[in-house]
């Protein structure tokens, strides 16, 4: 359960003002069809998320647990540098492949998500936690969370947030776990 919170809450906030959620405001902005908006955002993330999360599996079971530990208490400090940098669409993120909103979006929101801060926590998270199933759920709920209002809301809600500070939150809670698996925490997990 506890990673199952720990991602969701994570992504969440680390989505707000991240070029994926841009992207969305500018697919919505396009399209006005916000449910297959919505569908494909939801396909792309599941299957980014669950590739991310395989790939965390993966690193885990190839490094002893001191190791493991070191690279993911610098991950995480790291991420937390990360968060800081605001992001901005580029022009490829940008362009819209024309094969309806359900395929364009899922497309695009699956492309620009591959290196992405989220897709690079998902892997740390599931290497920390070694549920892959509870850091996918987790980080697919964060996504959605972040991502269904900015489809629905966009510009509306947009204005109102003070990204400084979502950023400075999910920052600190990356840079906590970063030093909680410096000292130890979790040794109980093999981390």
């Amino acid at each position: 359960m506890e990673a199952f919170l720990v991602s969701t809450g994570i992504v969440a906030l680390a989505e707000i003002g991240d070029k994926t959620q841009l992207l969305a405001f500018v697919l919505a902005t396009r399209f006005r069809r916000p449910l297959p908006i919505v569908a494909a955002i939801f396909v792309a993330t599941i299957a980014n998320h669950a590739f991310a999360a395989a790939i965390g599996a993966w690193v885990t079971s190839l490094m002893g647990a001191d190791l493991m530990r070191w690279v993911l208490g610098a991950s995480f400090l790291a991420m937390a540098a990360w968060t800081l940098i605001p992001d901005k669409l580029d022009d490829d993120d940008t362009k819209l492949a024309g094969y309806g909103v359900f395929l364009t979006t899922l497309i695009a929101f699956f492309m620009a998500e591959m290196g992405d801060k989220t897709q690079v926590a998902t892997v740390a998270l599931a290497a920390r936690y070694h549920s892959m199933t509870g850091v996918v759920c987790g980080t697919t709920l964060g996504m959605m969370l972040a991502n269904v209002p900015a489809v629905y809301f966009g510009e509306k809600i947009a204005n109102k947030i003070s990204l400084k500070l979502v950023h400075g939150i999910a920052a600190l809670i990356f840079a906590a776990l970063g030093v909680a698996t410096l000292l130890g925490a979790g040794a109980s997990l093999g981390v």
